[in-house]
């Protein structure tokens, strides 16, 4: 039987090698006719740890590697535009130095 493929969105970086993607679906209600939006959770294996929130991953299906884990990523489709800003050298800077920390315009004033 062939692996199984998929196109989701990344939810959750913050464990290492391993990504929370999600897979929006549309569901059609079976007496009104509405279709409603439901989701599919997926935890997957990135090895590199390349994928980052907001990422619109490719992953496919693969052996269990722990309890809930059981797709791969293969490939990043499109990064998040998030991920890309925090990548610049300006705002690793301005969060280096502390500048903008908790300061208002009410608070000087």
């Amino acid at each position: 039987m062939p692996k199984r493929v998929a196109v989701g969105v990344v939810t959750s970086d913050k464990m290492n090698k391993t990504r929370r993607i999600e897979i929006p679906r549309l569901v059609k209600h079976p007496k009104y006719g509405k279709y409603l939006q439901r989701r599919t959770v997926c935890y997957a294996h990135d090895e590199n740890n390349e994928s980052h929130a907001g990422d619109t991953v490719e992953i496919i299906e693969s052996r269990p590697m722990s309890r809930k884990k059981r797709w791969q990523l293969v490939r990043v489709i499109l990064q998040s535009r998030l991920a890309g800003m925090a990548a610049l050298p300006e705002v690793k800077a301005l969060e280096a130095s502390g500048e903008n920390a908790g300061t208002t315009e009410k608070d000087e004033g």
